[in-house]
């Protein structure tokens, strides 16, 4: 069975890792072109591309799939039987859907249809969810709209941030994968239609939502810390600087809102409990556990952060 495999960051390298240590034939490797990075804006190639070349596999850029003759022309010469899509980044056009005869199959990172779109994981994370998972499903023209194949679940911590969720769903997404691509191969998928109703959408971060409120509760304040965790993480203003916050943990302290409760650890009072800043880093510094930082201020007592 020849595959042809279409993904981009981080989060698709464990699902290609695993297609190819079971053996499986990939043909071709779609991914998204290279990107500048870094404070030298060097070209820097996709997390997928990268593996993909150590394997030998002929690697696709197009900057568009739909309407891209060569893009499709490129495609037929994978020969794909089956295709597989995760994090891509690209909507397909209808006619590529239908050139695999066992489908085009989409991993997921959430329990659709809950949190269609690109940021499922940050968003399952900010929205105080306590599990989410995977789920694979046939593509269909629509944003994660297709029949769903097979689901698998996990557990959030109370603490944990949206990038160590995003580590562990990229290792489930794999197996859930494998599982998937042996059924399709064996013809035995049970497809089942997403309920509409039911759909939850998880839209792009942006750097206007990463200003933090302490008249919100707490558990909202933490939850958006981590689950802006890696970009664009949360921040505040302290002695009129911006404040970064990479981690937290709720605390039963009190106070008004912005408060420094306790200046040892680092615990701002919310609009109702308050947070702990675990790791931080002050504008032009490094980053750094709170309670360290602190220590370097001697901040005053009753002294309010934003």
């Amino acid at each position: 069975m020849n595959i042809v495999f279409m993904g981009t960051p981080d989060f698709a390298v464990p699902c290609l890792k695993a297609l190819l240590d079971a053996g499986y034939r990939v043909t071709g490797v779609f991914t998204q072109p290279d990107k500048p990075k870094g404070r030298g804006y060097q070209l820097a190639a996709p997390p997928v591309k990268e593996l993909a070349l150590t394997y030998g596999i002929p690697v696709f850029q197009p900057q568009k799939m739909k309407n891209n003759p060569e893009a499709m022309e490129q495609l037929m010469q994978c020969k794909a039987d089956l295709l597989v899509t995760v994090a891509y980044g690209k909507i397909l056009p209808k006619e590529m859907l239908e050139l695999p005869p066992l489908g085009c199959i989409n991993v997921h990172a959430s329990l659709l249809p809950k949190y269609r779109g690109p940021g499922p994981i940050q968003w399952s994370v900010i929205n105080g969810e306590t599990e989410t998972g995977v789920t694979t499903m046939y593509m269909a023209e629509g944003v994660d709209t297709g029949d769903m194949l097979e689901k698998a679940s996990l557990p959030i911590g109370e603490n944990e941030t949206a990038d160590e969720l995003h580590d562990r769903l990229a290792q489930l997404g794999a197996q859930l994968l494998l599982s998937t691509v042996a059924k399709a191969e064996a013809g035995t998928l049970c497809p089942v239609p997403q309920d509409d109703s039911l759909a939850t959408h998880a839209p792009m971060l942006d750097k206007e939502m990463a200003l933090l409120d302490f008249t919100k509760p707490a558990a909202e304040v933490h939850n958006l810390i981590r689950g802006l965790s890696s970009w664009p993480c949360a921040y505040t203003f302290y002695q009129g600087k911006r404040l970064k916050v990479y981690r937290s943990r709720l605390s039963p302290l009190r106070g008004r809102p912005g408060e420094l409760v306790d200046p040892k650890r680092f615990v701002v009072a919310c609009g109702d409990g308050a947070v702990e800043f675990e790791t931080v880093q002050y504008e032009g510094s490094r980053r750094m556990p709170g309670a360290d930082f602190l220590r370097g201020k001697k901040p005053a007592e009753g002294e309010i952060l934003g």
